[in-house]
């Protein structure tokens, strides 16, 4: 595991969203990472399109963050969600072992996973449910009178609550993943539109 600092204010988190797609039409999907400084400064920006409903999220992060000129700066990964594009579901366990870097998937409402299983059988897509199932517990924290529900690879609870506090600034989620859905939005849309 790559070491890094206590948990500071200032704490390098990568944040992860993608942008909005037309599931029947775009075969592509844009994926935004923004660079924190905790939940105050943006100090950079990546970008990489990933298919839509594919299989190719973990391989086209893993690029992305261990090519970026920021890669030692980082001191974890934030995802909201655990897939990108629709069903183009992420190992985090796997991102966690080629990038170096803790990773914490932040959900905003507990996920219906026996629903969620129930459709990849239905699409023919069972591969991905041991992705899903591979990802682990998902745990509940309080945040601004708020559920928030979270993964994790590569880092404990404790540490990982610390993160998620340090880093909710100025709305009920994390100011990393809220901007990347915000400037994925933009891109897409002109316009960006809804929450994180």
């Amino acid at each position: 595991m790559k070491k890094y600092k206590p948990v500071k204010r200032e704490i390098r988190i990568l944040g992860i969203d993608d942008g909005p797609f037309d599931k029947f039409s775009d075969n592509k999907c844009l994926v935004v990472a923004t660079i924190f400084r905790g939940g105050n400064y943006m100090d950079g920006l990546l970008s990489c399109y990933v298919k839509v409903d594919g299989d190719d999220s973990t391989e086209k992060l893993i690029n992305i963050i261990t090519k970026t000129k920021h890669y030692d700066q980082l001191n974890c990964i934030m995802i909201n969600g655990i897939s990108l594009g629709g069903f183009n579901v992420i190992d985090i366990k796997r991102l966690y072992k080629e990038t170096k870097l803790p990773v914490i998937v932040v959900i905003r409402r507990m996920p219906d996973i026996k629903r969620i299983k129930e459709i990849l059988k239905k699409i023919n897509k069972k591969g991905k449910i041991h992705l899903i199932n591979k990802a682990g517990k998902v745990f509940k924290m309080k945040i601004k009178s708020r559920e928030l529900y979270f993964q994790l690879s590569g880092i404990s609870k404790k540490r990982a609550i610390e993160i998620i506090k340090i880093s909710t600034t100025h709305a009920s989620i994390p100011e990393p993943i809220r901007i990347a859905h915000i400037i994925a939005s933009g891109i897409i849309k002109g316009e960006s539109k809804g929450s994180a």
